[in-house]
């Protein structure tokens, strides 16, 4: 009897759970404002070589321009990925893609870090957040 009061019949049930579902539509939101943001970084850094303020003796040294591009890139990356995201549920490939982007910006921010320093910290942060809402999941199994 499924709806008995001592809850005998609940084992092996599944239920959604509403918030999770939530956290992965704000992740999917989240990963698109990281996408425009690192989108935004990565036109600074191909505009304008001066715009960027870069620490001296920084071990990750590369050119502006080629780090610009490949912020670029990624923000285009991390905004379809949010978009899959969003419009697509929270499909299981969706969040998989999601968590692999979503750490692929956070090595991107670190190494960011000398030019933008707090702008990469946080998107540091936002990607964080976006892997732990990801890694959530929908479901759970009633005892």
């Amino acid at each position: 009897m499924a709806g008995s009061a001592t809850g005998g019949g609940r084992s092996g049930r599944t239920v959604e759970r509403a918030f999770a579902g939530g956290w992965t539509t704000v992740a999917g939101i989240m990963l698109i404002f990281s996408g425009i943001m690192a989108v935004f970084q990565g036109i600074a850094g191909i505009a304008n070589d001066d715009l960027l303020v870069v620490t001296r003796n920084y071990t990750y040294s590369m050119s502006n321009t080629g780090w610009g591009w490949i912020q670029l890139a990624l923000g285009a990356v991390l905004v379809l990925a949010g978009t899959a995201l969003v419009g697509g549920g929270g499909a299981l490939w969706a969040r998989a893609v999601g968590v692999v982007v979503a750490g692929l910006g956070m090595i991107a921010n670190f190494l960011w870090l000398p030019h933008y320093p707090f702008w990469a910290i946080v998107l540091i942060t936002i990607d964080a957040f976006v892997i732990w809402a990801l890694c959530v999941g929908t479901t759970r199994t009633l005892d």
